[in-house]
């Protein structure tokens, strides 16, 4: 394919051009409807009267309906976007990309997926897309998977789908909560994830971080003690990266750690941990949740951060942490393979 790809370059290269501009405003169609064609031109950054020509061309071909709502995609839309979905990779070069992060990062497989989710939400939920169809790939039955929070995880789970038809999925949060909004708590995604894919879910009310004391008096409650066995024996993970500093303040950190932390070059942060550079450990948040000992013994650890603000963090992550994927974006997978 590679090597049709280069000639058509050659040979064709407005066919292209006009492909891809078409695939991404279907793509967005797809990802935010119902949407207008002012939002449609400010989220694919092409200008309203180049979105107005195609969106009446999509029109014309029956791949959306407009109504007073704004535009909705069609089943045959849809399944114009998921046949196109390799061939538009290969052309944006994104299985290069893949295949470099994979040497660089060491990681079993990564998927990147077009744009930068410091720039568009839209592909934070394309990075969720990815997750969910990576997860039907693996998914059997009784797998417990275990979700942290955050706004990428968020989107995730906005674009779950139905998993399986055999046996429920059961999500767990894989810690307590930060005191975020609730929508990007730990507890919310892996119930929401529960309902869109006909499985089952478990909460956990912690905070995080918590006192040496508060950790061995809540650790002993029987019901919290219950759902920790749950998190523990997840056999899927999926969980975000965050900068170090960023976590910090989310997390209310006393300035005394935060000293700590910039003293020690903390760059990301991981299940409660905070990395420096080269992946070592330079703190830990007391968390009641999965461990990063515990990931070595899943089958499964999907790791899902983008943006090209977080490439030193997931970089740095990946030089300690376990994970079998990354699901990043094209921002993100080019700034890591700069190394800067």
């Amino acid at each position: 394919m590679r090597e049709l790809i280069e000639l058509q370059k050659k040979l064709l290269p407005d066919v292209l051009e006009i492909m891809q501009q078409r695939y991404a405003i279907l793509r967005s169609i797809d990802l935010l409807q119902p949407i207008g064609r002012r939002g449609l031109a400010e989220n694919t950054n092409i200008t309203e009267r180049s979105v107005r020509s195609e969106v009446d061309f999509f029109q014309k071909q029956d791949l959306i309906q407009i109504t007073a709502k704004g535009m909705f995609i069609t089943e045959e839309g849809k399944v114009i976007l998921e046949k196109l979905a390799s061939f538009m990779s290969e052309i944006m070069g994104l299985r290069v990309l893949e295949q470099q992060l994979q040497d660089k990062l060491s990681v079993r497989s990564a998927i990147v997926v077009p744009g930068n989710s410091d720039s568009h939400e839209w592909v934070k939920q394309e990075m969720g897309k990815a997750s969910v169809a990576f997860l039907k790939t693996i998914i059997g039955d009784n797998n417990t998977i275990a979700v942290t929070g955050g706004t990428t995880m968020a989107a995730a789970a906005r674009m779950m789908t139905a998993l399986t038809n055999q046996g429920d999925p059961l999500f767990v949060p894989a810690r307590g909560g930060i005191g975020e909004k609730v929508e990007n708590q730990a507890n919310t995604i892996a119930s929401e994830m529960a309902r869109k894919a006909n499985g089952d879910y478990r909460l956990l009310y912690v905070p995080d971080p918590l006192s040496e004391s508060a950790y061995q008096s809540i650790i002993q409650e029987p019901s919290v003690n219950e759902t920790l066995q749950q998190i523990k024996s997840a056999t899927i993970a999926m969980h975000g990266v965050g900068d170090a500093l960023t976590m910090a303040q989310r997390r209310k950190t006393t300035d005394a750690i935060i000293q700590k932390l910039k003293d020690n070059h903390a760059v990301s942060e991981a299940f409660g941990y905070y990395f420096d550079g080269e992946g070592n450990v330079v703190h830990k948040v007391r968390t009641v949740g999965i461990q990063l000992e515990d990931l070595e013994r899943m089958p499964y650890v999907i790791t899902i951060a983008g943006g090209k603000s977080k490439a030193r963090a997931i970089a740095s992550y990946f030089k300690q942490g376990k994970s079998d994927l990354l699901i990043t974006d094209e921002a993100a997978a080019e700034q890591i393979l700069k190394g800067n």
